[in-house]
């Protein structure tokens, strides 16, 4: 029955989204990313402009779908109220197994800090595989997070780290490391 019941979902929700998007974790291990989906048909329209076919909270804000690229283990990031991702210009990849609260912010541009006016080229930001933001992060331009990363609540990264730690402050630094999971 309950395959059943997935399946329904899924043939009517790919109407509203790429079907590629309503499948991973959220959709086969439980219900909670069909949820997300059908709470989110009435904004799929508008997003849909902006290259955005998958499920997106109400209060998430993304620039550019089509500058988005993501492993479907992640869609919670999506989900979750607050976070921002600007990317206008320069992409955003997220890895496997990400988690970020809310408020976080991702950001691939900047202003001229001598000309407000004026922005700074876009760079990309990649996030690795099991990562994790804490609430009202901010992640800057150029950032690469290497796999296993955690970074601590209110942290402002202002450059890039390889992996298996915890990062916090602002700006960020490494705080504790991790022997490399195999």
């Amino acid at each position: 029955m309950k395959r059943l019941i997935k399946c329904i979902n899924r043939l009517v929700l790919s109407i509203f989204y790429k079907i590629d998007y309503l499948r991973g974790k959220h959709f086969e291990d439980s219900f909670v990313g069909f949820i997300w989906a059908w709470r989110g048909i009435g904004r799929s329209f508008k997003l849909r402009a902006r290259g955005i076919r998958f499920p997106v909270g109400k209060n998430t804000r993304i620039s550019n779908g089509r500058n988005l690229k993501f492993d479907v283990s992640s869609m919670n990031v999506f989900q979750q109220p607050g976070c921002f991702f600007q990317n206008y210009e320069a992409k955003i990849t997220i890895g496997k197994d990400v988690h970020i609260a809310a408020n976080v912010g991702i950001i691939t541009q900047n202003h001229n800090p001598q000309n407000p006016d004026e922005h700074l080229p876009a760079e990309p930001v990649v996030i690795g595989d099991h990562c994790w933001i804490g609430m009202n992060a901010v992640i800057l331009p150029g950032v690469v997070l290497g796999d296993h990363t955690t970074v601590g609540a209110g942290a402002v990264v202002t450059h890039s780290f390889e992996g298996n730690c915890v990062v916090a402050g602002n700006p960020a630094r490494v705080i504790k490391t991790f022997e490399k999971k195999s």
